[in-house]
């Protein structure tokens, strides 16, 4: 009896044991696992605008809010130099300027990173004139920015020309995801959508093309130009417009092309909105080269032949140059179609106004927002300046910025009141503004949150105390054992029934 008990007491032990190590190690490893966070993550995105290229670098964590990178902008440099479309002829010399940005952008990145970051670039309204004027010309450019991208430690995701509407509704995501209107953090530091916030509208003007993005009062009257845009799961309808060639530089030397075509004398010319005593000479090729001013140019067109314009610094004749550029009558006096035959509806709200609305506005010594009379007041007593007097009045003195601050000013104000429908009451909504925190407004921080939309987000890295290997090889083999355990324990239970019920029959050995 002594032998069938030892069998069973080491059993129940080794059972016992078992059924603890299994409870023990299954303990351990649910409490003892530490969550990581997949860290952070990066892209880069590269503004080709028309007069330049600029590169900013953007992270997130990996983790995401429902389905958007939470995005901040960490990095931002400009290329040297003109914008791509200049390179129309000389592809091959872009890939030296972008090598000076792109390798400070290889040290904010952390190098283990530099394959799993994308990098997109969007080229925006000099692009599109371009591939308007010469298709192959433009594919070139991006083939060779394509080229460059290659040889680079990144994910290169593609160059793109980006459409008109598309650059005004990234734009108006910049603005209102920097403004906190699509997200906040609530008293538990979680992230939700703000209760009743209104969107702000967005504008944008470029060198090439000048934007207007808003949420219209009526969602329902469907203008040609309504978007619908997906954020942090909400929908919104977004009214955008994109007007070609009335971006700054465009609009500029549609000017030039009128005042020459206006002028008797080919060799000087006055420009009421250069600032007196200013004079500079400029080919013909530089106003008239391009699309835009492509039904201004006279019969006797030679590119290389100089024009000289001398400054007059009159405000008066400038704003009335100015509106020459408008054509107010395609849309005969209709209330929602105020120019170039465009249907708008009505604007509504507060506005943002960055790139060159903001630099103008800053060139005039003012800043946020302020009221119409202000605007005009500053206006003309900016453009009555003489050219000596001017380089002591800016911030930063550029011949070639100074000398078209006046237009600048002048085209906004008739884009913004006669074009726009804004009045002395409603412009005082308008806030211009070049950046929120750190981060600038731009269409570019717009276009990486809508790319992020498809990004994937990782989910947490979670480490355990075991190899997930070893705790499962643990699992089987002290299961198996208790399972042996248990089996051997009902067998010896059996038998010693069994033994109970046959009689009893002795069988005593004696030695012989």
């Amino acid at each position: 009896r002594m032998l069938t008990r030892t069998p069973s007491v080491v059993a129940q032990v080794f059972l016992v044991l078992s059924i603890v190590l299994v409870i023990a190690i299954a303990v351990i490893q649910i409490n003892q696992q530490q969550i990581l966070s997949p860290g952070l993550k990066y892209g880069i995105v590269l503004d080709a605008g028309s007069s330049r290229t600029t590169v900013y670098v953007y992270e997130w964590p990996a983790e995401k809010e429902n389905n958007t990178g939470v995005v901040s902008q960490t990095f931002k440099c400009n290329v040297k130099g003109p914008g791509i479309s200049s390179y129309d002829r000389s592809p091959g010399a872009l890939a030296k300027p972008l090598d000076d940005c792109l390798n400070k952008v290889k040290e904010r990145i952390p190098v283990h990173l530099h394959r799993n970051t994308s990098v997109y670039l969007g080229a925006t309204a000099g692009m599109r004139l371009l591939r308007l004027q010469n298709e192959s010309a433009a594919n070139e450019v991006l083939a060779s920015i394509q080229n460059y991208f290659r040889a680079q430690p990144f994910e290169f995701r593609g160059a793109q020309i980006i459409t008109g509407p598309e650059e005004g509704v990234y734009g108006w995501i910049t603005a209102n995801y920097l403004m906190g209107n699509f997200l906040e953090r609530n008293l538990w530091r979680t992230w939700v959508h703000p209760y009743r916030t209104e969107t702000m509208g967005a504008l944008d003007l470029g060198g090439a093309s000048t934007q207007i993005s808003f949420i219209p009062e009526d969602p329902e009257e469907h203008f040609n130009s309504t978007l619908q845009v997906k954020l942090y799961g909400y929908n919104y309808n977004v009214y955008t417009h994109s007007y070609q060639c009335y971006g700054r530089d465009e609009a500029e030397k549609r000017l030039l092309a009128l005042l020459l075509q206006k002028s008797n004398a080919s060799a000087s010319v006055d420009n009421p909105c250069y600032p007196q005593n200013y004079n500079t000479a400029l080919t013909m090729k530089y106003f008239f080269g391009s699309l835009c001013t492509q039904s201004l140019r006279p019969v006797n067109y030679y590119p290389n032949q100089l024009v000289n314009f001398h400054g007059t610094g009159d405000p008066g004749l400038c704003q009335e140059m100015v509106s020459l550029l408008f054509n107010f009558t395609a849309c005969r006096d209709r209330e929602d179609c105020p120019f170039n035959g465009i249907r708008q509806p009505k604007a509504k709200g507060n506005f943002v106004a960055f790139s060159g609305f903001y630099y103008t506005i800053n060139a005039l010594n003012l800043s946020g927002h302020f009221s119409l009379d202000d605007f005009n007041s500053s206006l003309w007593s900016f453009c009555s300046q003489s050219w000596a007097q001017l380089q002591f009045m800016l911030p930063k003195f550029e011949e070639i910025y100074a000398r078209s601050y006046c237009f600048s000013a002048n085209f906004i104000y008739y884009l913004l009141i006669h074009g726009y429908n804004f009045n002395a009451e409603t412009w005082p909504q308008i806030h211009f503004q070049k950046e929120v925190g750190n981060s600038s407004i731009a269409w570019s921080l717009g276009y990486m949150l809508s790319l992020t939309n498809m990004i994937p987000a990782e989910a947490k890295l979670i480490q355990l105390p075991l190899k997930p290997s070893l705790f499962a090889g643990l699992l089987v083999f002290l299961t198996a054992t208790a399972l042996l355990c248990l089996l051997f324990l009902v067998y010896l239970c059996i038998v010693s029934r069994l033994q109970k019920d046959i009689p009893r029959v002795e069988h005593v050995f004696i030695p012989e």
